[in-house]
């Protein structure tokens, strides 16, 4: 009992040192939320604490044009687009390996399906952008899958599965904020807030609740608007979540006192767990953490991303500048100044009423008349700082609006296709850390299967032409966890390029085979990329004839014999039946004469059949 306070008592003391380091990236992040919805006046005062700057006088122009809120917006609509499809290397050319890269392939699809993967990643994607940083943690759930057994006091016991969820940067405490990356760290801290029930139902434990400060989101209205009205905006602010307590995981890498590493869970201030990282996800069956960083920008140095709206605040904070001093001078000239002598007229009435059209005024007999300062016009250096500002959004965002350039009638169809390419270039670093987070899930999501899936389990995909896979796995089927992306242009790869780009090879015939004709397959294919995969669904006999030749090559080298058919289409069982030959039979010194002679006797039976 004694050992257990120690570890609380220095987990905890850890964690407080932890979130003192961090306080001034938990500023900068407020700030950028803040900014993104609209609170723009505000900053980092004494103490690290995000305060608002109230206005200076009660005539002045306190407006906010946000422009980094769409220009956010469209940046999360060009990554939205990255959903890079995946396959699995093969660890050998043998058959079985070839056949469970096949199955890895599978699961990772179905993943995508049951879990909903694009919503999360399009989640962590909003977290990085806004904050610099966000975290994918992908876990094993047993409370998760299918009912394999009941239990005397009514338990149910399931298989478990996969679960993946997105952590915000508030959320994470390395050990150090200067190490560059996960790998780095010696430690990662994940803190959560829960209520005691939900406490009570994951950990089985009692804990005393207490007030917990999260943030969350307010109207205010104090600090904006301009003379005779007010604005306004949503702001991020510190509120309580009542009876809820703190549940820290202390996720320490193996090393020489902890060769499989250490896992500490504290609820609150009760010790729920100490003992070794659970997850075999790392290279080679290593233990490693379970999460997973994705990142905006890179900062050197630092743990932490950067986020694009840290480069447009300063521009934002002079857009705001420039348009209300703008419109305080148009205040200006159409409500005019005026200049009175002392004691000439009725100062009160003159301040509460103004000079309203038809209004008699009256003044001292033999003083000076009520008169406007001289009109000027709106200097044009306002105008031309607003468009130098604009032109700084986005070049600087990454998301200039070719559409509305003046030049663009101008430019020929390749000089626009190179601007194109340049707008997305700008955003490379930022897909480069979404295809790096996905790869780094995927491969955990496999090793996680392979060490947790005993029971045979069933997947299911069903693709977009309507068709319907089951298959049947088991972990010890998982030999390969080398993730590689089928195409590296997804940011391009939008429906009408997609068109344009199949159009172009119908056109020159790179999709017919040898006699010039489109198969039922690849037209299948054609109306899937065409987004008409629903108009056409045929079954593609030659497809199914050759998944039916690659289970009856698994079953000849295991040792069983395979009946030849009828039905078969015999050309293509024999290309594959020696081709498996040529792959595993005849790619080593050694030859197996009774698989050999299995085989040999099986194509003969094709021939047979076939007359020849």
């Amino acid at each position: 009992m004694k050992k257990d306070n120690n570890i609380v008592k220095e987990t905890l003391k850890d964690f407080e040192n932890r979130v003192a380091e961090r306080k001034s990236f938990d500023s900068r992040w407020q700030m950028n939320m803040n900014f993104y919805m609209g609170n723009q006046f505000c900053d980092v005062g004494y103490g690290g604490f995000v305060r608002e700057v109230d206005k200076q006088f009660f005539w002045q122009e306190r407006e906010v044009f946000n422009h980094i809120a769409p220009i956010i917006d469209i940046r999360l609509s060009k990554l939205s687009n990255i959903k890079p499809k995946m396959h699995i290397i093969p660890a050998t050319n043998d058959e079985e390996d070839l056949y469970t890269a096949k199955v890895g392939r599978k699961i990772l699809s179905s993943i995508t399906g049951k879990m909903n993967l694009s919503e999360k990643i399009n989640q962590a994607t909003m977290w990085s952008e806004i904050c610099g940083t966000s975290f994918y943690k992908v876990s094993w759930n047993s409370n998760l899958g299918q009912v394999v057994a009941i239990e005397d006091n009514g338990r149910k016991v399931k298989t478990g599965d996969v679960e993946i969820s997105v952590c915000s940067p508030f959320e994470i405490y390395p050990d150090t904020s200067t190490h560059q990356n996960l790998e780095d760290c010696q430690s990662i801290i994940h803190a959560k807030a829960y209520t005691v029930s939900q406490i009570k139902q994951n950990y089985g434990v009692d804990v005393e609740g207490h007030d917990i400060n999260v943030y969350s989101l307010d109207g205010v209205s104090s600090s904006l608007g301009g003379l005779g009205y007010f604005g306004l905006a949503t702001k991020l602010i510190e509120t309580t979540k009542k009876n809820s307590a703190i549940v820290l995981e202390k996720y320490i890498r193996p090393n020489e006192e902890f060769p499989n590493g250490r896992l500490i869970i504290i609820a609150g201030d009760k010790l729920v767990f100490d003992g070794e990282m659970p997850y075999l996800n790392g290279i080679d069956g290593k233990r490693e953490f379970p999460f997973i960083k994705q990142i905006c920008n890179e900062e050197i140095g630092s743990f932490w991303g950067v986020s694009m709206i840290e480069r447009l605040i300063p521009i934002q904070r002079a857009y705001n500048a420039v348009k209300n001093r703008k419109h305080e001078y148009l205040n200006r000239l159409t409500m005019g100044v005026l200049t009175v002598e002392d004691g000439s007229v009725d100062i009160d009435n003159l301040e509460e009423e103004g000079l309203a059209p038809g209004k008699v005024l009256v003044y001292r007999q033999g003083s000076n008349s009520p008169q406007f300062l001289g009109e000027e016009q709106l200097p044009v250096d306002f105008e031309k700082e607003e468009e130098r500002l604009l032109k700084e959004f986005f070049s600087l965002s990454g998301t200039s609006d070719i559409g509305t350039m003046e030049s663009i009638s101008a430019m020929s169809g390749v000089a626009l296709e190179l601007l194109i390419d340049e707008n997305e270039t700008r955003l490379k670093f930022t897909t480069d850390s979404m295809k790096n987070a996905i790869k780094n899930m995927a491969k955990h999501i496999l090793r996680l299967y392979k060490q947790y899936a005993t029971f045979p389990r069933l997947i299911k995909i069903v693709g977009e032409n309507g068709n319907l896979d089951i298959s049947y796995f088991r972990g010890s089927e998982i030999t390969s966890d080398d993730v590689q992306f089928d195409t590296d242009n997804e940011t391009n790869d939008t429906l009408p390029q997609r068109r344009n780009l199949i159009f172009s090879l119908l056109d020159r015939g790179l999709l017919c085979d040898e006699s010039g004709k489109i198969t039922n397959s690849m037209k299948t294919k054609i109306l899937e990329n065409l987004g008409f995969g629903l108009w056409e669904n045929p079954v593609d006999l030659n497809d199914l004839h050759t998944k039916n030749a690659d289970a009856e090559n698994l079953k000849l080298a295991s040792g069983k014999d395979v009946e030849v058919k009828e039905i078969d289409q015999h050309d293509i069982h024999i290309n594959q039946h020696i081709s498996f030959m040529l792959k595993n039979l005849y790619s080593g010194e050694a030859v197996d004469k009774k698989i050999e002679e299995r085989f040999l006797k099986h194509i003969r039976a094709h021939k047979e059949i076939k007359g020849e």
